[in-house]
């Protein structure tokens, strides 16, 4: 069985656990999502592990080739409208509400998440021009990635300068005329290929005569190909990939070096206003950073299914209580782990579609939706990346020695999932984002709606409602040592992973209440609707007494880390 993008569990958050929306009824709901899965199915997910063993190739003439198969694909992606499938609709984007995207990408990433990362880009770029381009701008760059025509990149980091952006040694110099960039970024995620006709670079660069540290960085618009005389896109840039990494997981995404400026110097136009260019770059990652953990609850989802199909094909010993020649699945243990790989799955894609909502809410101008939204993505990203490891390798347990082998590609997606907790802000960034601005800047009052919400919707939750007063008190602790910030850099992530938990447990309960009510009045899907019951029952029972841990080492936990010598460790 290939991967099969799981539509009905979508289509039962999006329609029992958020609140409707104009655009959309259950009929357009469905009949997008289907459209979109069988994409993901018949086109992508075939050549997910085709393309994990055939690698991208750099040429001599620097042009990139993807593996065999994808430039097909991402053509049938690019002429339905699905890369602008929630971009609007005056620059040629299907208009839909974010939520859509967020479930279509979901599908995209857990058939094949090293094809999807380029369109992936390209939505951040979208988001980049619609909010900081001008109407010129628009009018050129929108229509051409709503259709795929032109894909985009981010160009931040370098050698020397990882997170620490204030460092760049890119410069950009004016000539009367244009802007010429020179320098070289590193981890650039599909800087080249040939799936599209031209690639647009956002790099990050230092003004010439600009101050040194962050407010001296602007944005600007680098593309391959310039317009020529007659009006085409046709003139090569002074730019190009010197190198491809070899990597560790999403083998088939090139990931490239690029030089800038190695003759006259790569043209570039600045985006928005000179000195603002982190600014800019932030509002692509904070969408990158949602669509990370998106990521790490698809690629979740995609592991999920392979270890229940081979759990059910398996023979391998008697499980206890059943007769010979029962398949794997029957094992107590197994049973355990694929419980526990479904019901951390499901929190997570409701935690991404009810978020996803919020952000609708946020980018529309409602100001306690751009608070909950802020306060959301670190765990978001955190947490669901964090879970990804987890289900990944568990994945691979269910298999056996054959999920130590290559060929069964239960492999690939731990070694794809590998990278989700380092790039857009490493989790340790996210933790820390979490603790000092999410938490302590407005002195917890975020963090205080929340756990308000949660215990009015989980009353009558004995567990949740526990779990809710311990993190209560554990907000209080960090609230009360709010000047002692090596302290709370030393537990910030253990606060981060029991609020994810919590949240998941909140979402979880909802989902079940849903079931229940739509169990009693219509029972044609029943299978379903009491899978989902049991997987609420098991996050309850399995997953929820994690929150104790983490949140007893924030307690506790602090002066051990911070009072150790250097030397001891």
């Amino acid at each position: 069985m290939a991967y099969k993008s799981p539509i009905e569990d979508t289509q039962f958050i999006l329609e029992n656990l958020l609140p409707p929306h104009n655009k959309l009824d259950n009929s357009t709901i469905y009949a997008v999502l289907e459209e979109a899965g069988k994409l993901a199915d018949n086109f992508l997910a075939p050549l997910n592990h085709f393309g994990d063993k055939n690698n991208p190739i750099l040429r001599q003439d620097h042009e990139v080739e993807t593996p065999k198969g994808f430039s097909n694909a991402f053509s049938e992606i690019a002429k339905g409208g699905w890369i602008g499938v929630a971009s609007d609709a005056n620059y040629e984007g299907m208009g839909l509400p974010l939520r859509m995207g967020a479930a279509i990408n979901e599908y995209w990433h857990g058939a094949n998440m090293s094809f999807s990362l380029c369109s992936l880009l390209t939505q951040g770029l979208i988001d980049a021009f619609t909010l900081i381009g001008t109407e010129e701008e628009k009018k050129l760059y929108l229509p051409k990635f709503n259709s795929g025509i032109w894909t985009g990149t981010m160009n931040l980091t370098e050698n020397q300068s990882g997170t620490d952006l204030a460092t760049i040694r890119t410069k950009a110099e004016y000539d009367g005329k244009n802007w010429r960039i020179r320098g070289q970024k590193i981890y650039i995620t599909y800087g080249e290929h040939d799936m599209s006709e031209n690639i647009i670079h956002l790099v990050l660069a230092r003004a010439e005569g600009a101050p040194e540290g962050i407010k001296g960085i602007s944005t600007f618009i680098v593309p391959k190909f310039l317009k020529n005389k007659d009006g085409k896109y046709t003139k090569r840039n002074d730019l190009k990939c010197v190198s491809i990494e070899h990597k560790m997981g999403i083998k088939a995404s090139p990931t490239a070096v690029m030089l800038y400026g190695e003759e006259e110097g790569a043209i570039g136009y600045m985006l928005g206003e000179e000195g603002r260019g982190i600014e800019y770059m932030f509002i692509m990652m904070n969408r990158a950073r949602f669509d990370v953990g998106l990521q790490g609850m698809a690629i979740s989802e995609a592991a999920r299914q392979k270890a229940l199909e081979y759990a059910n094909m398996r023979i391998q010993g008697t499980p206890i209580n059943r007769e010979k020649g029962t398949p794997i699945i029957g094992h107590g243990d197994i049973k355990r782990l694929l419980l526990s790989m479904r019901s951390l799955t499901e929190a997570m894609r409701a935690l991404i579609l009810v978020s996803s909502e919020i952000m609708e809410r946020s980018h529309n101008g409602d100001t306690n939706a751009s608070l909950q939204e802020a306060f959301l993505i670190p765990i978001i990203k955190g947490w669901s990346t964090e879970l990804a490891q987890e289900i990944t390798s568990n994945g691979v347990q269910i298999h056996g020695g054959m999920g130590f082998i290559e060929e069964t590609g239960a492999a690939q997606y731990m070694r794809d999932a590998r990278i989700l907790p380092i790039y857009e802000g490493t989790n340790a960034i996210q933790a820390n984002d979490f603790m000092f601005r999410k938490t302590l800047r407005d002195n917890g009052e975020a963090a205080k709606l929340f756990l308000t919400q949660m215990n009015l919707d989980c009353n009558d939750n004995p567990q949740i409602t526990k779990m809710i007063k311990l993190t209560s008190s554990t907000l209080d602790y960090i609230l009360n040592n709010r000047d002692d910030q090596e302290l709370l850099s030393c537990i910030c992530f253990d606060y981060l992973m029991g609020f994810g938990y919590l949240v998941g447990g909140w979402l979880m309960h909802k989902a079940k209440i849903k079931a229940n009510i739509k169990l009693s009045n219509n029972p044609k899907n029943e299978i379903f609707l009491k899978s989902k019951i049991v997987s609420a029952d098991f996050y309850n029972l399995h997953i929820l007494p994690r929150i104790s841990t983490h949140l007893e080492i924030v307690k506790n936990g602090a002066n051990i880390v911070k009072l150790t010598k250097d030397s001891y460790i």
